[in-house]
């Protein structure tokens, strides 16, 4: 895979990225084989969070790769804390809170800096200021290399957008939930990289029982299921590289964050990616073809 810039970092990043969510139950042998051959196939950047599985994804990332740390880029979360009791967790966004986690996810990752350190989450009600101060200490300290948000609420979106050195925005985008368009413009203006998630629909658009998704009916997913089916049968090729291709043709889309669970799964990722190309501009807009376009209505003002 060719790297690219994310935003206006100089992180040189797989195109795909590695969302390790999916990979539970800690530092197994199968984790590892996932994360070796995903390293294999070219992807180098691996994201991950300290509320996952409560740090132990960390700590299998940061087992896993270590003998590769100097060639993935590492990226994690901070802004939510696990309950003494464990079965639920806080936001806790704050400045002294992040100075103080980011120590606990350098031990478990194995490094001495994170590439890309990113707010879980945001409300426009948080500390902002500080927040962003203590983002760029760690900067100036050297313990991270750039930080960036994971949000879908545009008013959090564009008041650090504004206000920050962020680099990248995680946001779920795809074809049946086109909302983070809204803030696409405004992240370009500002060079800041947009990393999707969800760009797979949960399956529904591939091989899952049709359902509602978020305001579509499942009429209208039905739809949009027809017209995936009807773009990769006249291209040839299978409908996980049509929603992969779909996300990553869009400009402002600088990777796209798959959760992988499997070593067949990564089988067919290799297979979509080598269809990429087939897939044009053109063909993307044949997929909007009678689908409602879904708008933001909550969190839109400052």
């Amino acid at each position: 895979m060719q790297l690219i810039n994310l935003g206006k970092s100089d992180l040189k990043v797989s195109p795909i990225a590695m969302g390790t969510m999916s990979l539970k139950g800690g530092s197994t042998k199968l984790n590892a084989n996932i994360l070796h051959e995903a390293y294999d196939l070219g992807i180098n950047y691996f994201d991950t969070a300290d509320l996952y599985e409560r740090g132990q994804n960390e700590t299998m990332l940061g087992q896993a790769l270590s003998s590769q740390r100097d060639q993935v880029i590492y990226a994690t979360k901070v802004g939510n804390q696990w309950r003494s009791e464990g079965n639920a967790w806080d936001w806790k966004a704050s400045g002294p809170y992040i100075i103080k986690t980011v120590e606990s996810s350098l031990t478990r990752l194995k490094t001495d800096y994170i590439d890309l350190y990113q707010l879980h989450g945001g409300m426009i009600e948080d500390p902002i200021e500080e927040i962003i101060d203590a983002f760029e200490r760690l900067v100036e300290s050297g313990k991270i290399r750039y930080y960036g948000l994971s949000s879908i609420r545009p008013n959090v979106i564009a008041t650090y957008a504004e206000r920050s050195n962020i680099v990248s925005v995680m946001m779920q985008y795809n074809l049946l939930d086109r909302r983070a368009e809204a803030v696409f413009p405004l992240l370009a203006k500002r060079n800041i990289g947009v990393v999707s998630r969800g760009a797979l629909t949960q399956g529904m658009l591939i091989d899952k029982t049709i359902d509602s998704y978020l305001q579509l009916t499942s009429g209208e997913v039905a739809l949009a299921n027809r017209n995936v089916d009807r773009l990769a049968d006249n291209l040839g090729v299978g409908k996980m590289t049509i929603l992969l291709a779909y996300v990553l043709k869009h400009s402002a889309i600088s990777a796209a964050a798959l959760g992988i669970r499997t070593l067949s799964q990564l089988d067919d990722l290799k297979t979509a990616m080598d269809e990429l190309s087939k897939m044009s501009f053109l063909d993307r807009e044949d997929l909007h073809k009678g689908l409602r376009k879904l708008e933001y209505t909550d969190h839109l003002h400052s």
